[in-house]
């Protein structure tokens, strides 16, 4: 159902990115990765929003420093993922980013991540004009970033038992913007909405996935 095509950013670097849609897409959005890269499980991620109505683009968004990268949920994995996103400046990836909503060729793109691609959602979102509509799951470097003002809606979505996301991160985020939507789901840690982690809640993912979906259709509505 998906497939990789190669997009441009602004400064000429070309990086590839999953594709997914169906016949019928009224709504775009840009899916961002965790720091495992655009493995099996974030197309699955892409898959499951395009059944739900979306055309999806998710931007390989370590292609600027190594190709083809998946990684495994393993502590391995975890440290070669950190280590090739500290090779990558914010404004490169913003790059990309907005390469990928460009892509879409639609009025209202929405933009979701998880991880750090839930940190990235918050950052396209209070850095471009390039989205209607941001949603992050477990973005662990919102709240060094919270005083930042988003230019469009966000949702927010944290486990309340992540420990690398403390209570008090939340409460800054909620204290620096009331306004927004944000939710913190019981007995959930980290990566609580991927099956291919030991912290799968299923509780969680499904009531996190529908409060996105319905977000997003409300704030992307053609």
């Amino acid at each position: 159902m998906g497939q990789i095509r190669t997009l441009q950013a602004a400064d000429g670097h070309h990086f590839a990115a999953w594709e997914t849609e169906r016949s019928a897409h009224p709504y775009a959005l840009v899916v961002l990765q965790e720091i495992f890269g655009v493995n099996h499980h974030i197309r699955k991620v892409c898959d499951r929003f395009a059944q739900a109505g979306f055309h999806v683009i998710a931007p390989a968004l370590f292609d600027r420093v190594e190709r083809d990268v998946e990684l495994d949920y393993t502590t391995d994995g975890v440290q070669k993922g950190l280590a090739l996103r500290a090779q990558i400046p914010l404004a490169k990836t913003l790059q990309d980013i907005q390469a990928a909503a460009k892509a879409l060729n639609a009025r209202k793109v929405g933009v979701i991540g998880y991880c750090w691609g839930g940190t990235l959602a918050w950052e396209a979102a209070t850095h471009t004009d390039d989205f209607a509509a941001a949603v992050s799951w477990y973005g662990g470097g919102i709240a060094a970033h919270c005083n930042e003002t988003p230019r469009c809606p966000v949702q927010l979505h944290f486990g309340e038992q992540d420990t690398s996301i403390p209570h008090t991160d939340v409460a800054a985020i909620r204290a620096a913007h009331p306004e927004l939507e944000l939710y913190v789901y019981d007995g959930a840690e980290h990566g609580f909405g991927c099956e291919e982690r030991a912290s799968y809640n299923a509780q969680a993912f499904l009531q996190a996935q529908e409060r996105s979906i319905a977000f997003l259709k409300s704030t992307l509505n053609p």
